[in-house]
């Protein structure tokens, strides 16, 4: 897919792989909508890309959000080509002192809203017979640990969910596929910081930002009869 004039709606564009995969696709010409929760974030991100570049500050635990970023995007642009659905929570505890309190906004934001998200504008893509999906995974989907069972465990479903609406969207000019990065250094990490426990950023040199974004922008510009629909993007150090 060539990017310039091209429409793309990223999540969790505020920080982190979101805002960098936004840079690197306005680098190839895309006209963008940025989704996140932080208005101001978002606002400072569009002046610094410049161009065509919209935003819209909304929160993807609420099971409307996805309809009204449908909605927005076509009321900006008229189409939408791309949908990088990045938006992620990450809570980790054993069992013993997982607070439950966090259970339903990971399921919201790691999966109810990727998949009504992906379903909406599958919808929109396949009456247009163009477009692009791209589901940010993580290994920690296929990564059996303790502590990591409600968000591998959404990562895992959510794969499962894509692999399946890629096949149904065979054929109809619409091409589904996920990216699932290793260890990188971005905000998700925070909270873990924030309770004393060391970031996953800090067990090994992790990736960058722009590292997976240049997975993200290479699965948007495939062309002709290919759809690299699984991209699992490692540390050099990581040992999975």
């Amino acid at each position: 897919m060539e990017l310039k004039d091209k429409v793309a709606v990223i999540t969790g564009a505020s920080a982190g792989i979101g805002a960098a995969t936004a840079r690197s696709l306005a680098q190839g010409g895309a006209r963008l909508l940025l989704v996140a929760r932080r208005e101001d974030r978002l606002q400072s991100l569009a002046q610094e890309i410049g161009g065509d570049t919209r935003f819209l500050a909304l929160d993807l635990a609420d099971p409307s959000a996805p309809q009204a970023m449908l909605d927005h995007a076509l009321g900006e642009f008229g189409a939408v080509d791309i949908l990088v659905n990045n938006a992620g929570i990450l809570r980790t505890s054993h069992y013993e002192e997982f607070d439950l309190a966090e259970l339903d906004p990971m399921i919201a934001v790691n999966y109810s809203a990727v998949v009504r998200a992906s379903v909406l504008f599958a919808r929109h893509m396949k009456a247009r017979g163009t477009g692009q999906i791209v589901n940010i995974s993580s290994i920690g989907a296929g990564i059996t640990a303790a502590g990591t069972g409600v968000y591998g465990g959404l990562k895992a479903a959510l794969e499962r969910f894509t692999d399946v609406l890629r096949i149904e969207l065979a054929g109809s000019g619409v091409c589904v596929g996920l990216v699932a990065p290793g260890t990188t250094t971005t905000e998700i990490f925070e909270d873990m910081k924030a309770k004393g426990q060391p970031g996953w950023d800090e067990y090994i040199p992790p990736m960058q930002p722009e590292e997976i974004a240049r997975a993200i922008r290479f699965m948007c510009e495939q062309t002709g009869n290919a759809n690299a629909a699984r991209m699992h993007i490692y540390a050099t150090s990581e040992s999975f």
